[in-house]
């Protein structure tokens, strides 16, 4: 076996030594050493520099959101309230009026909109969209009547906005988004667009926007209490379990939680026992419990209360600090548990107490009217549906109050977790401003405590990474920015593939990386907003996610100022220097184009015959050049604007533009000098390549390319990144998806890629500016591959060897006995003497040998690492309606029409909107689950569990026995020196009768870790700085009301005659991301 294992390795060695050219691109490097500096990268500096650039970015929002706030207070305070203002006396561009709707039979018409202008749109490439600069746009959630007098009141005062929006542009242009959203649940937005409205029903609303949360109030603390004794009925019960989803959507990553539910005694409805952080994790799971309370037993206000304010109480744990409120749902009851708030309330009332009286009855609801009244708080009332997503959000109004008593000391900018913006614009940060009522309070001089809502500028992700370097840290090197959640706000592994409109996108690093204790420190010091540099040994996962390797990276980080957010600068030892391409001598002789530069002929696709086929990377070269994703269309493009662009000119970026060149002439100088003049065929190779940090791959020959399956882009190639990370020869077998058919042996078309990096030392300092490599013909390497691991020098000495036998047994006459492999660091089959192993290359090998696989591993020759990837996605699983309520709309009865306050309730009103939007566009109401809020595809973010393998460090050399009763097996195994691989002997099995575990390392669909578990250790975060929560002079007289949106008697009479007289009641949607939470 060792013998077998030298002749692999000198093979492997020999071949890339002729054909590799490592030692001679060395030399050419050296012998072009007048064409290029050698630039240092200094991690402090960097890190310094796009924090500071980062900082001045986002400070000239704040400077434009300061003058929108203030301008909207003054505006506020000059309007004068109009009690008859009617529709037609207010114009304004309704941004859903212009969407056309389809009725069943597939007409197309518009509802009519007297007061809505038309306005014409101009493509923005800036804002992804159609947009006019003249003019805002208004966006009024669907459950919202717009002829209400509050409404059109507030469309009149907000329309002055349009002309601050429009200075802060001229002053800004590269502004985005700017956004008021009122408490009224009025959107008005600039630059004027028409609002994406899904296909199905449209349930936005900016007071439920994660931006307007975190600029509304300071973070909060919440228990939820559900009355679930045995006079909560049916209808009733499913009202609660909505109401609490929909509170549950109220909070965001700053906000901590915990609801239970209660009759004579109280209990979580969870698993959770102490507050935990309302991020969406811990939102699912209360989510899904609340659907298996059930109602039975007495009413126990006093047992609820107590529970919640001990969860309140206790300070062993992690929790907002802020804002404490109790909010209790309950169908009535005539305790008002006085004894209770006397005893770990009063009279410091620390604790707002929210009551919501829910359904249909008629009991008396004073006591839940005295219990919000008494503790700071504000008494509900939700009678059906409708109501639920307005009353379940109100009581922010009532948290906002200390921030606005608390004046300008309250107006401190908040910058949020990163999200979805709902117009187009990707993945966005936004800068928030609350926004004050300055108005006085009635007759007297008591100031006004009402929020009237929140500023709102956009900062788009990608704006932001256009600050950072991106090719001079290297392949491997990166920026990245973490907020006080430990969340990522810059990281190359943020790729969320479906984003969910209603909640923020939430990876933390340490889920963006693997993690380790040195990245925890890491974490905890960047949220701490200290600086610091560190040196770790740490594991990576391959690009292509089936690899990990153990490397060494330096961490460098500061924080951002005057934002939460911190930066960190992540590089290889070997990226502290790059090649900064010198062409100034060739420049001045060349005064017309680039493409006059000496080198850039062999860019020409004439010159890929002889000098082999050149992709170049898909990289901002200059800012005219059209991007295509055909590389062969990306480089016409190029080589058509380099015959117009001048070596100097502005418009390109020269270090990208002359590398490029540079990397182009050094790669053509390695056909010359190497590759020309050896013949592949000898070595059954089907091509030989080199890649640069420049963006050029050069494949040789020609036709090669037409197989190369690589990223034109290096650094996004998994062998061009590991080939760096790796001492030696790195094998990657092909790609084999199970799912797909056997790999094609046909015309020798499948290849083993070989890499290695070329690592360059010129004045002391040392690079990996290239990586080069060949692509073994699979087939006739694994015939080569029996002759080596065998006791013969060639073919003609054939010599059967069996167990009575004086010779050695081998891989290659004895191969109907042994089975001999090639398995690469991630446990994937390489090569094998066993032709019917051939189109299983590239697999895992358990999916191969189970058996010998999983005695590998437990041998320690392989280690295992398990991880999630939050930002996967999957088809939806099935839902199952098996016992499950059923779903419509509520129908009022004859006493609620006999109760003339139910007309005035916010209930009416939405039933209006249900019933007569669900009668006109009946597609809206179909019982799938539909894409509420912009998102239409069938694909849904999900958890995938990731496992891949890696070489332990434990053993090189091996031999043992699978120990199977009569099916032992003898195995060997080795590793070969200087490559990714192990070298495997074993005895074929003589029976199946071995059954064993075996190995997955297929991702699949997972639940992701256990959180009940997860919550006993929360990883360190930190709120924000500022907490509003209390001002001795707030007035909390106001502390309980109905809803007050009118609709029209008759409308409303015709509609409950016509569901009187049988027409069934039409379903209600059930949006995708929550099915369960409701009715």
């Amino acid at each position: 076996m060792q013998y077998w294992s030298r002749r692999l390795e000198q093979e492997i060695d020999g071949v890339m030594r002729i054909f590799g050219g490592v030692k001679q691109l060395r030399e050419i490097y050296k012998d072009n050493r007048n064409l290029f500096e050698i630039e240092e990268n200094v991690p402090q500096k960097l890190v310094e520099k796009v924090a500071g650039d980062i900082e001045s970015l986002l400070a000239k929002k704040v400077r434009a959101l300061k003058r929108l706030a203030d301008a909207a207070e003054r505006f506020q305070k000059a309007h004068r309230w109009q009690d008859n203002i009617r529709e037609e006396d207010i114009q304004y561009y309704d941004s859903k009026a212009d969407a056309e709707l389809e009725d069943p039979e597939g007409e197309e018409f518009e509802r009519e909109k007297p007061s809505t202008l038309q306005l014409d749109f101009v493509e923005d490439p800036n804002f992804k969209n159609k947009v006019n600069y003249s003019y805002t746009a208004v966006q009024i959630p669907t459950d919202i009547y717009k002829g209400s007098t509050v409404i059109l009141n507030e469309l009149n005062w907000t329309e002055a906005l349009e002309d601050v929006f429009v200075e802060n542009r001229k002053e800004d242009p590269s502004l985005l988004w700017q956004v008021f959203g009122s408490a009224t649940g009025v959107t008005r937005y600039y630059p004027a667009t028409p609002w994406r409205a899904p296909k199905k029903i449209d349930l936005y609303d900016v007071r439920r926007r994660p931006w307007y949360i975190q600029g509304a109030s300071s973070p909060k603390d919440m228990v939820i209490i559900v009355d679930v004794s045995g006079s909560v009925s049916g209808l009733t019960l499913r009202l609660m379990k909505t109401s609490v989803c929909e509170m549950l959507d109220t909070l965001s990553d700053d906000d901590y939680v915990n609801v239970a539910s209660f009759n004579e005694k109280a209990q979580p409805v969870s698993c959770f026992n102490h507050l935990v952080q309302a991020n969406v994790r811990n939102k699912k799971v209360f989510k899904e419990a609340v659907q298996n309370m059930v109602a039975k037993g007495t009413t126990g206000y006093k047992a609820g209360f107590e529970y919640a304010f001990d969860q309140l109480q206790n300070s062993n744990i992690t929790r907002a600090n802020c804002n404490k409120m109790i909010m209790m749902f309950t169908d009535g009851g005539e305790d008002r548990v006085q004894d209770v708030f006397e005893k770990y309330n009063w009279p410091n009332r620390t604790v707002r107490v929210f009551t919501f009286s829910v359904g249909q009855h008629n009991y008396d609801v004073t006591p839940l009217q005295w219990m919000a009244c008494a503790n700071k708080g504000y008494y509900f009332e939700i009678p059906s549906i409708g109501a639920i997503r307005i009353n379940t959000q109100e009581y922010l109004d009532v948290l906002g109050r200390p921030m606005v008593l608390a004046g300008n000391e309250a107006k401190q900018v908040q910058w949020t977790n990163v999200y979805e913006d709902a117009l187009g614009l990707g993945l966005v940060v936004t800068g928030t401003l609350p926004v004050f009522n300055l108005t006085q309070d009635g007759s007297g001089e008591r100031k006004n405590q009402l929020i009237l809502g929140v500023m709102g500028i956009d900062v788009a992700l990608n704006d932001i990474k256009k600050l950072t370097p991106n090719y001079t840290l290297g392949a491997n090197g990166y920026v990245f920015s973490i907020d006080l959640n430990g969340y990522v706000l810059l990281h190359p592994n943020l790729k969320p593939q479906v984003t969910n409109f209603r909640e923020p996108v939430t990876l933390d690093f340490l889920d963006a990386e693997l993690e380790d204790e040195n990245k925890e420190e890491i974490r905890k010091s960047m949220i701490d907003g200290k600086r610091g540099h560190k040196q770790i040994k740490t594991l990576i996962k391959s690009l292509d996610e089936r690899y990990i390797d153990e490397v060494i990276r330096n961490y460098t980080w500061v924080p951002i100022k005057s934002t939460n957010y911190s930066l960190g600068l992540v590089l290889p030892p070997y990226s502290t220097f790059y090649l900064q391409a010198n062409l100034s001598d060739q420049i001045l002789q060349v005064k017309l184009s680039i493409s006059k530069l000496k080198d850039f002929e062999f860019l020409l696709p004439n010159s890929f015959e002889s000098e082999g086929h050149v992709f170049i990377a898909p990289r901002e070269y200059c800012k005219d050049l059209n991007a295509s994703d055909n590389n062969t269309e990306f480089l016409k493009n190029f080589i058509e604007l380099m015959e117009k662009v001048t070596p100097d000119s502005k418009q390109c970026n020269n270090f990208l533009l002359h590398n490029l060149i540079l990397d182009t002439g050094i790669t053509q100088q390695l056909v010359e000098k190497v590759w020309k003049d050896q013949d592949l065929n000898t070595y059954s190779l089907l091509a030989v390549f080199a890649a640069t940090d420049g963006g050029i791959t050069r494949v040789f020959p020609n036709k090669a390319a037409e197989d190369w399956d690589e990223n034109p882009e290096p650094f996004n190639a998994s062998f061009y990144r590991r080939s760096l990370d790796n001492q030696g020869y790195i094998f990657k077998p092909p790609y084999h998806d199970s799912l797909l058919r056997p790999l094609e042996l046909e015309n020798n078309t499948m290849g083993i890629l070989v890499s290695t990096a070329v690592e360059l030392t010129l004045g002391g300092r040392t690079l990996r500016p290239a990586v080069v490599g060949v692509k073994l013909d699979l087939e006739a390497w694994a015939e080569k591959f029996k002759v080596l691991a065998s006791n013969r020098t060639d073919r003609d000495q054939p010599q059967k060897c069996g167990p009575n036998s004086h010779c050695e047994m081998d891989c290659d006459v004895n191969n109907e006995d042994l089975l001999c492999v090639l398995i690469d660091d991630g446990g994937f089959l390489v090569l094998s003497n066993q032709y019917n192993q051939w189109d299983q290359v590239g697999k895992f090998f358990s999916e191969v040998d189970a058996n010998l696989m999983l005695a590998l591993y437990n041998n320690s020759f392989f280690t295992r690492k398990e991880s999630f990837d939050y930002q996967a996605v999957c088809t939806p699983r099935a839902q199952s309606n098996t016992g499950a309520a059923p779903r419509g709309v509520f129908v009022p009865t004859i006493a609620d029409f006999l109760n003339l306050a139910w007309w005035t309730s916010a209930a009416a009103w939405s039933l209006l909107q249900q019933l007569l939007y669900g009668l006109t566009y009946h597609s809206w109401f179909q019982a799938d689950d539909a894409a509420a809020e912009g998102s239409e595809t069938r694909e849904t973010s999900c958890i995938m569990k990731q496992t891949q393998y890696y070489f332990s460090t434990a053993n090189a050399s091996y031999n043992s026995i699978i120990d199977c009763g009569n099916c032992s097996r003898l195995f060997h195994a080795q590793r070969l020196a200087n490559t990714n691989l192990l070298f495997v002997v074993a005895e074929k099995p003589l029976c199946s009768q071995c059954e064993s575990g075996k190995l997955l390392q297929a991702e699949r669909r997972s639940d992701g870790p256990e959180q009940c578990e997860l919550v006993q250790k929360p990883r360190y975060r930190k709120g924000p700085h500022i907490c509003f929560d209390y001002n001795a002079t707030e007035d909390t007289s106001d502390c309980g009301r109905g809803a007050s949106f009118q609709a029209s008697l008759g409308i409303l009479v015709s509609l409950q005659l016509l569901l009187l007289l049988g027409l069934s009641p039409l379903p209600l949607p059930r949006p995708h991301n929550d099915p369960s939470c409701h009715l």
